[in-house]
């Protein structure tokens, strides 16, 4: 992608001719951005793609996508973050701008891997179908010929005259509907499937195809064409990689987490050591109680376990000193004795905390992190159990922490479609007997003190609740595993900004 020359675009504005960069609300991609843009606006356009990307994640696992909460929902975000989000508006230039921009983007930052490529082509294709969907007849028209599909709207006339071929040709449709829905004229070639499945009224060479089957052939079009464009921006990484600038911070982006940054400020020395027990059952995520289960169990874990686990519960309030008497512990109730303890583990746990190295105050892990980088091994038990534990050794773990069999079926359902941050929250619903907890878990910090709030009647609970609002540079940054992360559904309302990009764009 290459940006240049923005006094074109400039003058173009000036002169009122706003629209004619963008022609239309809607657009399949196919040309990237030619102009400059500062590294503000590129940091500002990249972060509010993501979160519309993420919320559409998240609404598409949540709510049916045709019903009107989905796109009552949907538009409010679009809105929120300013995409174009109504067909018929004039004036929607820096909308159109962003809408395009941001794109091109989120493409050069998620083509870098397959899993990558796949969860950002899914939403983008969920994005266009509501889009192209809220289109008015003529729009829609309009954006077909602007995209080079020779799909022609029929006549009144004319669909009045084939009524009957239509009705007989066309499954689901009864006369009223016939007449209600308007039909295509399409080429053979684009409507094969329907052809094959005999769902489709043939005559001279085309097929008439009713409006809610051309939805699927311009969706289609447009995953065909994404999946190309995404591919060859891949073979190009080479030249981008090359960027010593460029490269961390498109990876970064790909990596990032939407959410707050849970601090230890207001939480600590406010959780005994006594009560660790009963709230791991309780008030832990399933990646935490499991940790906590095999320290208690073997007296030790490795690294990754360690760091994941430390910073946890760094973050719900332990300080230094419960810390290390915690860590201690436990150790020498296994092959460690106090001595070994205190020369090769008391160091990093003075370091998470600041008071060692370079005096970083490290920050927990979120759950985009513990998802995908540094993945268990043999002998592990970090990580994230709804992404790498196997599907029957978890439904093992949930039958036995008392999960319904019904509720084991729709979590494991959520696993095998990869919404792994979303299995937690159906998990933390199941376990805290609640249909709708009305927000998107994204950090194992936030289950715990949500799950603090509610078991204390919604009450806020001073010693769990998490300090909100800095910036999660320190966590990315200072990590002794790389980050590489999948994204997942994160929570929609917060106004923080994603972990660490702005010092990507502001450091020298």
């Amino acid at each position: 992608m290459e940006f240049s020359s923005r006094a074109r675009q400039r003058h173009l504005r000036l002169a009122g001719d706003r629209r004619e960069p963008y022609p239309h609300s809607l657009q399949f991609y196919q040309d990237p951005p030619t102009e400059s843009i500062s590294l503000t606006e590129f940091e500002s356009f990249a972060v509010d793609r993501l979160r519309l990307l993420k919320v559409v994640e998240n609404l598409g696992v949540s709510y049916v996508k045709s019903g009107d909460t989905y796109k009552t929902k949907l538009q409010t975000e679009l809105r929120k973050l300013k995409f174009p989000y109504r067909a018929l508006a004039e004036d929607d230039y820096d909308a159109r701008r962003k809408d395009h921009i941001s794109h091109f983007i989120l493409r050069l930052a998620y083509c870098q891997s397959e899993e990558l490529r796949r969860w950002f082509l899914q939403q983008e294709m969920d994005l266009f179908r509501y889009r192209f969907h809220e289109l008015t007849d003529s729009l829609r028209q309009k954006f077909l010929d602007h995209v080079n599909l020779s799909f022609e709207a029929i006549s009144e006339d004319l669909k009045n005259e084939l009524a009957n071929e239509l009705y007989t040709s066309t499954p689901g449709l009864s006369m009223t509907k016939i007449k209600e829905q308007m039909f295509y004229k399409v080429g053979l070639s684009d409507a094969v499937d329907l052809f094959r499945a005999r769902r489709v009224f043939i005559k001279d060479g085309f097929a008439f195809v009713p409006l809610k089957d051309i939805d699927a052939l311009v969706l289609n079009n447009y995953r065909k064409s994404l999946s190309k464009a995404l591919a060859l921006t891949a073979r190009s990484l080479p030249s981008i990689q090359s960027d010593e600038r460029l490269q961390p911070l498109l990876n970064h982006l790909s990596h990032s987490y939407v959410g707050p940054d849970y601090s230890v400020q207001k939480n600590t020395g406010k959780i005994s050591l006594e009560h660790i027990d009963a709230l791991s059952v309780k008030s832990f995520p399933l990646c935490m109680r499991q940790l906590h289960k095999a320290l208690r169990e073997n007296h030790h874990l490795r690294h990754g376990g360690r760091m994941q686990y430390g910073l946890f519960l760094k973050g719900i309030g332990l300080t230094l000193e419960q810390a290390l008497e915690f860590w201690k512990k436990e150790f020498i109730r296994g092959k460690v004795d106090a001595d070994k303890f205190d020369k090769g583990y008391a160091y990093s746990i003075r370091h998470n905390y600041g008071k060692e190295g370079k005096r970083t105050d490290y920050t927990p892990y979120s759950c985009m992190k513990i998802i995908m980088s540094n993945p268990p091994s043999q002998g592990d038990y970090h990580g994230c159990p709804f992404r790498h534990s196997d599907p029957d050794l978890l439904k093992q773990k949930l039958q036995s922490y008392k999960v319904p069999p019904s509720g084991v079926t729709q979590i494991l359902e959520l696993v095998k479609g990869m919404h792994y941050q979303l299995a937690c929250q159906k998990y933390f619903e199941l376990t805290h007997d609640v249909d709708d907890i009305g927000f998107s878990l994204n950090h194992p910090n936030q289950y715990f003190a949500e799950s603090q709030r509610i078991l204390n009647g919604g009450r806020e609970v001073k010693k769990e609740l998490s300090h909100l609002g800095n910036s999660q540079q320190k966590n990315n940054s200072q990590e002794s595993v790389n980050s590489n992360s999948t994204p997942t559904s994160s929570n929609t309302t917060t106004d923080a900004e994603l972990e660490g990009l702005e010092a990507y764009f502001t450091e020298d």
